[in-house]
């Protein structure tokens, strides 16, 4: 169907460890099934896979919590290495209560936790074991697409997604935080609409639009989905960055004054 577009898992990806080749990874388990990637596919990164190839993993035992994570847990009631896990991970904490803190991570996101999770992580000897983003999602992202375009021989984009919240909205969706081979957002201002009325305003993320239908085929527990193939998606190539999605801070109407770190 013209102007269709398909969310396909890929399936049989093993659980990940540090140094592992993702790209071949994921071009070996499709070929195992008869799939093959096109020119203009995009290609579905969950964050955890990424920060786990990568080797962006803390035990607890390791993190000895400073004095403003112990104040900290006393409101979040988390255990104050996790705590200080996130600090380190915060350019600004914006707002805590508890079991949550909301901060600026270091990449410039506004999310919970700084993106730092322990779920879909296998234990150390029986401690526990956190994840954080990677050290440059957008880097991460264009060494997957280089890496992917060189074993496949054609050209995809990539994007490295995790779950975040929303102001005002309960629930999470699927938000991108890394960017290579495509433009994140797209101008539709000047764009007529049914009526011949000319949009003023619209600028639509794209990044975030595909990344929303991946989640919802990734799932969030145990479905062991972390790779996601989308054909036909409209978007516009070019070396974009997550930094492009990112509101400035003088024009963030909602944005809370920090507190201390």
């Amino acid at each position: 169907m013209e102007n269709s577009t398909t969310y396909t898992v890929v399936p049989g990806i093993p659980l990940i460890n540090p140094g592992d080749d993702l790209p071949q990874i994921v071009l070996r388990e499709m070929a195992a099934v008869g799939m093959a990637l096109q020119d203009g596919d995009v290609v579905i990164f969950a964050q955890k896979v990424v920060s786990k190839s990568e080797g962006r993993l803390v035990p607890l035992d390791t993190v000895v919590p400073s004095a403003r994570a112990l104040e900290v847990a006393k409101v979040t009631e988390h255990d104050p290495r996790l705590d200080e896990v996130i600090l380190r991970e915060s350019n600004e904490v914006l707002k805590v209560r508890k079991g949550l803190l909301i901060v600026e991570q270091r990449t410039g996101f506004i999310c919970a936790n700084a993106g730092v999770d322990r779920s879909n992580i296998e234990p150390a000897d029986g401690e526990i074991v956190v994840s954080l983003l990677p050290l440059d999602p957008d880097a991460s992202a264009r060494s997957l697409r280089d890496r992917l375009c060189a074993l496949s021989g054609v050209r995809v984009a990539v994007l490295i997604i995790d779950t975040h919240g929303r102001a005002f909205r309960n629930g999470v969706v699927g938000t991108t935080i890394g960017v290579a081979g495509l433009l994140p957002l797209r101008d539709a201002r000047g764009e007529a609409d049914l009526f011949g009325f000319h949009l003023q305003h619209t600028i639509i993320c794209t990044a975030d639009e595909i990344a929303a239908g991946a989640s919802m085929l990734m799932g969030q527990s145990g479905e062991g989905r972390p790779v996601i193939v989308v054909r036909g998606a409209r978007y516009e190539r070019g070396e974009g960055s997550v930094a492009d999605i990112i509101r400035e801070r003088a024009l963030d109407l909602f944005r809370p004054e920090a507190l201390p770190l």
